[in-house]
């Protein structure tokens, strides 16, 4: 559980019990995102704070199921989205209507959780901007849980995916993913000339002016984090200054969705990993105990894909 703004705390609390519509899960892996982060900062906007415990995404086996929930869930592998936290956890209870199974899909449950909320946010994002074949797009943030398989994502619709990333060994990684062209902004910035279809931007910050500017006409920008801090409010001038080409901002958070889309959403995700468009990945698995540690390293910006966290 976050103890303060600097700490997590391990603490014994009774088992949880699942109630009407949920299930219990004993939780085989947690996956850790910026979320986590935010929630441990105070930052996030419903999480309860100090006693409370992150983590909303965890694969595991059900295990018991509450009232008016079918007992077929019982000793199924599922993915879990919880939208109250509570992940870092043995065992933890989710809602009946946002549970994903995995058999058929070849993923165990690190790939599960490194899929996670990552992967609803890069398909439904994409699905929702429309992005088709031969379209350019461009991916800010490419390393990040989100970024890699926005990449993939993307690719497998048939864009041509420009990533952004720190390193030539990152770069390396992301082509083999299915990026055409890789820009390392430690070498070198993008090219003030290129312009893209599509933007997926995880990072905002101070940048976001500049590349609203990269749309092509009739563009679409997703944003859909923010690991670089707020943009300035003027950056929004760029949508007026470029109003003659009819550009797009699109601000997702998968807060939003409703369980029949994340349902529907798990179905294309399910087909991107059984055609080899899609997999997981994991950057670092590390025992529940190590929390804290796994949570500084995604807040450090530096994990290639997922950390993952094993209670067992």
């Amino acid at each position: 559980m976050v103890k303060s703004r600097e700490e997590l705390a391990l603490a014994e609390v009774a088992e949880p019990a699942p109630a009407r519509g949920h299930v219990l899960i004993e939780v085989a892996a947690v996956g850790v995102g910026f979320m986590d982060v935010l929630a441990r900062r105070g930052e996030y906007y419903d999480f309860p704070g100090p006693g409370a415990v992150p983590g909303v995404e965890v694969a595991g086996l059900v295990t018991a199921v509450g009232a008016g929930t079918s007992e077929e869930w019982i000793g199924q592998e599922v993915l879990a989205v919880l939208p109250a936290f509570g992940g870092y956890a043995e065992r933890a209870v989710a809602d009946a209507d946002r549970l994903f199974p995995l058999a058929g899909t070849g993923v165990d449950a690190a790939g599960a959780v490194a899929l996670g909320v990552n992967a609803f946010v890069a398909d439904i994002a994409s699905h929702r901007a429309g992005i088709r074949a031969g379209e350019r797009v461009l991916v800010l943030g490419a390393g990040g849980g989100i970024g890699v398989l926005a990449t993939q994502t993307a690719r497998a619709r048939g864009a041509e995916v420009t990533v952004v990333t720190s390193s030539a060994e990152r770069g390396a990684r992301l082509r083999a993913l299915g990026a055409a062209h890789v820009v390392d902004r430690t070498r070198s910035p993008l090219d003030d000339g290129d312009s893209y279809d599509v933007v997926v931007d995880t990072v905002a910050g101070p940048a976001l002016e500049q590349n609203l500017h990269r749309l092509r006409p009739n563009g679409r920008y997703l944003l859909c984090g923010a690991a670089g801090g707020p943009p300035q409010p003027e950056a929004l001038v760029a949508l007026l200054t470029d109003f003659h080409r009819s550009p797009t901002l699109f601000a997702f958070s998968l807060n939003s969705v409703r369980p029949e889309d994340l349902q529907a959403s798990w179905q294309r995700i399910t087909a991107m990993l059984r055609d080899g468009s899609l997999a997981p990945v994991v950057d670092q698995r590390s025992p529940l105990t190590d929390a804290d540690a796994a949570l500084r390293r995604v807040e450090s910006g530096t994990p290639f894909g997922k950390v993952v966290l094993l209670p067992r």
